[in-house]
């Protein structure tokens, strides 16, 4: 599949590393904030041997239209910022490109809009795609069901200078209906992501956790993503909408 990435920070470099060096997908290009003078490719700024043409274009150095009419691409993928929509989200729509965020967190307007585009094309979003964060989601959503008086507690970490509280937190504290200000939030070094929910029984505890050990795992649920969600109908998804036809399928299966 043909594969377009917005966003060339530290998350989309990885990323992009994994787009390039995976035989399922071909990078067609990358939009960063800012032009490319020296005219490499994602490949060359990465030190990455491939034959993926991973073109780097400013923001402003095209129009999304003309863009996608010179480098048509099957699917694209956002990792830049809640405003990144405006440049791309309408004309991929327009022409059945899927589209699959991975930003963290969106206003509800933008939350709304996204939904919106579902009727054209298909869309997913996920404030953490890497496939461990969203099997913990569906783990802790089946133990409340199956202990629905366990006290739970959601205890989230990150590198020093991150000052908001994750967005995957919040994610996971709304689909076990906790409050989002009770999040436990610890800051230190260079901690790229760790969640845990603990469960407190009577008798035992709980706990799952999930910890982001590089920024190639976000680049793995990329692929996973966009590999299950060219297989969709138009709509809007998450990565759980994604992975729960592999629970149905193993239990029908036994």
């Amino acid at each position: 599949m043909n594969v377009g990435l917005i966003g060339f920070g530290r998350t989309g470099k990885s990323v992009a590393s994994v787009l390039l060096e995976s035989s399922d997908t071909r990078l067609e290009w990358v939009i960063r904030g800012s032009a490319n003078p020296e005219q490499k490719t994602a490949a060359e700024c990465l030190g990455i041997v491939s034959n993926n043409p991973a073109r780097i274009f400013g923001r402003h150095d095209l129009s999304m239209t003309q863009l996608l009419d010179r480098h048509p691409v099957d699917v694209i993928i956002d990792f830049s910022c809640c405003d990144g929509l405006e440049l791309y989200a309408e004309e991929a729509a327009r022409r059945g490109i899927a589209i699959i965020s991975a930003i963290s967190q969106y206003p509800e307007e933008r939350i709304a809009q996204l939904q919106a585009l579902g009727a054209h094309t298909r869309i997913l979003w996920s404030p953490n795609i890497t496939l461990g964060i969203n099997f913990l989601i569906l783990a802790a959503k089946i133990l409340k069901q199956i202990a629905p008086d366990a006290d739970i507690e959601i205890i989230e970490e990150h590198f020093a200078n991150k000052p908001e509280t994750s967005g995957t937190a919040k994610v996971i504290a709304e689909s076990l209906d906790k409050p989002c200000d009770e999040i436990k939030s610890i800051r230190a070094g260079g901690i790229v992501g760790r969640h845990e929910i603990l469960f407190g029984f009577p008798n035992q505890t709980v706990r799952l956790s999930h910890e982001s050990i590089a920024r190639e795992a976000f680049g793995n649920g990329v692929l996973f993503a966009a590999q299950n969600l060219l297989q969709k109908d138009h709509g809007f998804y998450s990565m759980q909408d994604l992975l729960e036809p592999y629970f149905f399928e193993r239990s029908v299966a036994g």
